[in-house]
């Protein structure tokens, strides 16, 4: 729910867009509460695309507060967050999910599903096998044609910073290894011809100061950005970094 006032919403979306226009080769999506959607006006070739937080499941009916995949389309967003930390947070379960991205990919629409573990335990291995489950429970019912549409954002809930600061960010190796048994959990559910189809993203204390390295080591193809993107001066320097990352 940031910011709280337009003006500042729209201050911090023409900043986005100006910073996205300078990029080479990095793409942004802003995903603003559902107030602000009209404030991030496309423009042909720009770097950013529109996208929103969350969507319900059902194509349309008596769901007092709910927004549908169609009506999401229709406002121009190509991309939807679905299953972040904080909704699991608030109840939803993997079922809910499952349900909730089915319906997005169906309406066209690019899912950002988000997955990862609340704790790690690096002894006894615990969070790859809550992982795997979290994974394949919240992709049940999507077919193989999707997978072109699906973008799996890694957020471990004990890596996300409270306060400011990266200190708590994952090493980029840490990074990479888990995204690689990501992609060995998609390639059990999918089989290996599919994985790449998938983009993989990372999301915990992520900041101008460790972003690059975390994209240039981890061996994911971009980020999953919160409360560094309130801040205009930062979230620019973040851009610029990823953007600055070899291929």
């Amino acid at each position: 729910m940031n910011p709280i006032s337009p003006e500042e919403a729209k201050r911090l979306i023409r900043s986005t867009k100006k910073s996205a226009k300078e990029l080479r080769r990095t793409e942004v999506v802003i995903c603003p509460p559902y107030l602000y959607i009209p404030y991030v006006k496309f423009e042909p070739k720009a770097k950013y695309y529109l996208g929103v937080q969350d969507v319900f499941w059902q194509p349309s009916g008596t769901f007092t507060g709910e927004i549908s995949s169609e009506m999401v389309r229709q406002s121009g967003a190509k991309f939807v967050i679905v299953g972040h930390s904080e909704r699991r947070g608030l109840g939803e379960t993997d079922e809910i999910i499952a349900r909730k991205l089915n319906a997005a990919l169906a309406a066209g629409l690019t899912a950002i599903l988000c997955v990862g573990e609340n704790s790690r335990d690096k002894d006894e291995g615990e969070y790859l096998e809550y992982l795997r489950k979290q994974i394949s429970a919240s992709l049940s019912g999507v077919k193989k044609r999707f997978l072109t549409d699906l973008i799996i954002a890694y957020e471990p809930v004990w890596a996300i910073s409270k306060g400011y600061g990266v200190s708590q960010a994952m090493k980029p190796e840490d990074v990479h290894e888990t995204a690689l048994y990501i992609k060995k959990v998609l390639s059990e559910i999918f089989g290996k011809d599919w994985v790449s189809a998938v983009r993989i993203l990372y999301g915990g204390s992520v900041g101008p100061d460790n972003a690059g390295f975390i994209v240039g080591g981890g061996g994911i193809d971009g980020l999953l950005v919160g409360r560094e993107s309130l801040n205009p001066e930062s979230f620019n320097l973040l851009l610029k970094s990823v953007d600055a990352v070899p291929l």
